[in-house]
């Protein structure tokens, strides 16, 4: 009889990827607000790409992270 209160690999790949997940949104959210704060300033056109193109790299990775993530969870919810 297994006890309920164990905690398992299964929960610790769903938690491993909820944090992961979180971390993606974070990183998600600093993009945004990068960019938000780009465009308040009215920066000129070259400046302004030139922070888009600082910003794409972590915007991709940062999606990147939040679907591993999501996978993780999903992985984990299937299994356990």
């Amino acid at each position: 009889m297994e006890n309920s209160a164990t905690f398992t690999l299964f929960d610790g790949l769903i938690w491993a990827g909820a944090s992961l997940s979180l971390l993606g949104l974070v990183g998600l959210v600093w993009c945004i607000l990068t960019v938000w704060r780009a465009r308040r300033a009215k920066l000129p056109d070259d400046e302004m790409r030139a922070v888009m193109g600082r910003v794409l790299p972590r915007n991709m990775g940062a999606l990147f992270i939040s679907v591993i993530g999501l996978m993780l969870v999903i992985v984990g919810i299937f299994l356990g």
